[in-house]
């Protein structure tokens, strides 16, 4: 990667957490880098490309979050907890680029793969990771990749919730971390335990 297309992506970054992703445009991109308003199509065609590299960027940085939340050694809860409360943690400070990474059109379409790397492919890893936690601590409990996916999905919906203020309303104001903490453990707890 260039050091401009690097440039570029780290203007991006920051209009899209600072101002928002309706400031996102190539033109104002290039103007808060210092170069002529072309000069990111080279790197970026469409606005779509430029919007699949700044989610790549917070892909990346969200993999890194988990990896840096995800202890050694403990208890399949306690792990899954740190990585669970990182992963809300990130979405409640950075929102916007929360959103942005997970937008289904940026997601679906095969082809806003930047760099011969699918945005999905950055964080398959980390879900191998948690399914391989949950199968050694829980055998035989069911599906480990299943339930892994269930825990993302729980964790991935309160963080939403949370980022758009949606908890609020419903009474559940600072309780995310706490419906983050009862994801984990529904997940852990086996059907023939409860």
């Amino acid at each position: 990667m260039s050091s401009l297309e690097r440039r570029l992506i780290e203007v991006g970054v920051e209009l899209l957490e600072t101002k928002g992703p309706e400031h996102l445009g190539l033109r104002e991109i290039a103007r808060q880098a210092g170069v002529s308003h072309g000069a990111p199509r080279r790197y970026f065609p469409t606005h779509r490309l430029l919007l699949v590299a700044i989610a790549k960027a917070g892909l990346v940085d969200l993999t890194a979050d988990l990896q840096r939340a995800l202890p050694e050694t403990g208890s399949a809860g306690m792990r899954l907890e740190q990585v669970a409360l990182a992963y809300l943690e990130f979405a409640q400070r950075r929102p916007e680029m929360f959103r942005l990474m997970f937008r289904h059109d940026i997601l679906a379409d095969p082809q806003t793969s930047h760099s011969g790397q699918h945005l999905r492919e950055i964080w398959l890893p980390l879900l191998a990771q948690i399914t391989q936690v949950i199968e050694t601590d829980f055998p035989g409990a069911g599906s480990a990749d299943e339930r892994a996916l269930l825990l993302w999905t729980h964790v991935h919906g309160i963080a939403t919730l949370a980022t758009g203020l949606t908890l609020e309303p419903a009474g559940f104001q600072g309780q995310a971390p706490h419906l983050v903490q009862k994801a984990v453990e529904a997940q852990l707890t086996s059907p023939g335990r409860r």
